[in-house]
């Protein structure tokens, strides 16, 4: 399966919010404290909309979505954004989509940020060896209140070469 990275359009909004869904329900964590309760879920063609926030999906040959990934300001911070919503179906794991999202999501943060955090999941083992690969290093206390209470794993990498 071969898949294309677009830039998420209004009429994704519903279709990625079952993706991050169906993801968060495989890992356990359909609950408060993660994306499961953000309100602005299915709302990504208006917060991903202006210069520092971009949300990309990855689209397959039938035009169904199978992941995404969001940069978005991180609030309460200087010049840091946050890699936000990072998802992907089980049958595009393992197909490089990852890896593409995750290169132009960083290379889009380069225009606007010096530094991009992450939380995560503590049982999402693969995941974060994946973003160790990119050079994100974990850290052990969250740099702001983003509300995602239950993410007890953070990384945070430097965008300045």
């Amino acid at each position: 399966m071969t898949y294309r990275i677009r830039e998420l359009e209004a009429k994704d909004n519903l279709e990625i919010e079952k993706v991050i869904r169906a993801c968060l329900i495989e890992f356990g964590a359909n609950h408060e404290g993660t994306a499961w309760a953000d309100p602005n879920l299915g709302r990504f063609s208006e917060i991903y909309n202006s210069a520092g926030n971009q949300y990309w999906v990855a689209e397959d040959e039938s035009g169904h979505l199978a992941g995404g990934v969001g940069i978005g300001k991180l609030e309460g911070t200087e010049n840091i954004c946050e890699l936000q919503k990072m998802y992907c179906l089980p049958e595009a794991r393992g197909t490089g989509v990852a890896h593409r999202l995750m290169e132009i999501a960083l290379a889009y943060a380069k225009q606007y940020y010096a530094g991009c955090y992450l939380e995560t999941l503590e049982n999402m083992v693969a995941a974060q060896r994946f973003y160790e690969k990119y050079g994100f290093e974990r850290v052990c206390e969250p740099i702001v209140n983003t509300g995602h209470f239950a993410c007890d794993v953070r990384y945070i990498k430097s965008l300045k070469e």
